[in-house]
């Protein structure tokens, strides 16, 4: 039985030929098999996998050059886009449409020899917290299965978590990998806005989205995040910022300053056990020789409202385009015109939630509403933004838990979107501010479940952000 414990380790083994390609491809293929009922994948390309590792194995039997990822077994979320593969972002509005063109951190992974296994079941259009809003059902939790694996990349937290995958590829608008990487106790980084090409990515609000990395390990994260980062013509959001060496400074010394905000601390959704295991960390940390202070934060009860105002008006746009015409749903019911033709493909095509924030999206753009929501929205992302700044002045990383509790169990909140969104609270800032942002394991709560801390730096600060999360986390 193989157990990935780091890509290092993966090819040390295959180096000294205790394992091969082909035979870790079909162990993972088994275990896929044998964790059906956790339901984290859409499609599982198992002859293509079986194909690609003999072609690995080769390649590094005739002695050429291999991949900085080669072999390793990749897992993607199905808003993700992979030629000639099912996409439908766990929406019926595309149920059966395969992309015409790859991703470019698709194309990036194959090009440094990955094996992509397939792709991994999400809330649909990546809305949701919970990973109860997808076509193909719940994801259930590896280590309870009555309790939610996070959202809305629950698919690919579980696929790393129960050992379905090596390493895997999620989407994050508001801390759809940050929070179920916490749920599920594993890695979660989301990268810089910029870092990564969102060419091939299903949008859901272009400002905020970003692809992300899970993995049991900071390493194994950072040599995934320094193979697809980079330049793209095909994304014109993109940053020309060098891509640094991630995976071969992450091992290096830091020592910085380091911040929190103790109104996040003191918020009363804040589980009592998560706040003093943060406190916890902090007198750890002190006593390995960081500076750590108290920030203030004036706009924590405006973070989330701004989110919603301002993601809920970009979906309403970029799902204009999903009408049953060249793509899409198109209903079987007999309609004579063009109104209800559009109305039928998208009530049917749609699922509840996706509804909800298409509404509240046209509500916030429209008529009489736009410059009291969607106008002081962008005032209030633009204070955080400033705001942001002036920290990372005084300081290299700034501190905060990943979410206010451990994983619920299914239906708990399901039926109060409010409270669902409150989940958000520690997680959309870093969206908003567009800045990277990790989740690490930190302890276990007294219902068993594990959770995590959350580590912030600026911009293109991944180098720092990844030392500090090792530093945290010995996995």
């Amino acid at each position: 039985m193989y157990q990935h414990h780091s890509i290092q380790q993966f090819h040390a083994d295959i180096a000294q030929q205790k394992t091969s390609c082909l035979s870790v491809t079909q162990y993972y293929l088994k275990n896929i098999e044998d964790n059906k009922r956790l339901n984290a994948f859409v499609t599982v390309f198992a002859n293509e996998a079986l194909e690609r590792a003999l072609y690995l194995d080769k390649k590094f039997a005739s002695g050429l050059p291999i991949g900085k990822l080669f072999g390793v077994i990749v897992g993607i979320k199905d808003v993700i886009c992979y030629q000639s593969h099912l996409v439908t972002a766990a929406s019926k509005m595309l149920q059966g449409f395969n992309s015409l063109f790859s991703a470019t951190a698709i194309e990036k992974l194959l090009a440094e020899d990955a094996i992509i296994i397939g792709s991994l079941n999400c809330d649909e259009f990546a809305m949701g917290s919970s990973n109860e809003h997808s076509y193909y059902g719940k994801v259930r939790n590896a280590l309870d299965e009555n309790r939610v694996p996070g959202g809305s990349s629950g698919g690919s937290a579980v696929a790393v978590q129960a050992n379905l995958c090596m390493v895997s590829l999620g989407s994050d608008t508001g801390g759809s990998v940050r929070q179920p990487a916490d749920f599920c106790g594993i890695v979660g980084l989301k990268p810089s806005y910029g870092r990564i090409s969102r060419h091939g990515l299903i949008a859901y609000a272009s400002s905020f989205d970003q692809i992300g990395i899970f993995a049991y390990q900071v390493a194994d994260v950072a040599l995934v995040l320094e193979t697809i980062s980079g330049a793209d013509n095909f994304d014109s959001t993109v940053s020309n910022e060098p891509v640094e060496p991630f995976s071969a400074t992450v091992h290096q010394p830091f020592l910085g300053n380091i911040a929190y905000f103790p109104e996040m601390l003191n918020h009363p959704s804040l589980d009592p056990e998560i706040r003093a295991a943060f406190f916890v960390l902090i007198d750890d940390l002190k006593q390995k020789g960081f500076t750590i202070k108290p920030i203030q934060f004036d706009y924590l009860d405006f973070i989330v409202p701004a989110y919603y105002v301002l993601t809920t008006a970009e979906a309403s746009s970029n799902l204009a385009r999903y009408d049953g015409v060249k793509y899409g749903h198109s209903t079987e019911q007999s309609i004579t015109d063009l109104t209800s033709f559009y109305t039928k493909n998208r009530t049917e095509g749609f699922g509840k939630e996706v509804k909800r924030r298409i509404m509240l999206g046209n509500f916030v753009l429209s008529s009489g509403y736009y410059e009291a929501y969607f106008t002081k929205a962008q005032q209030v992302r633009r204070l955080i933004i400033d705001k942001t700044n002036e920290v990372f002045e005084q300081a290299d990383v700034l501190l905060m838990p990943t979410v206010p509790s451990p994983a619920f169990t299914f239906g708990e909140k399901s039926n109060d979107p409010i409270e669902m969104f409150l989940g958000d609270l520690y997680t959309v800032y870093a969206n908003l501010a567009g800045i990277p942002a990790i989740s690490v394991p930190l302890s276990t709560h007294s219902n068993g479940m594990p959770f995590g801390v959350q580590m912030l730096t600026n911009r293109f600060k991944e180098t720092t952000l990844l030392q500090m999360a090792q530093i945290i986390y010995q996995g």
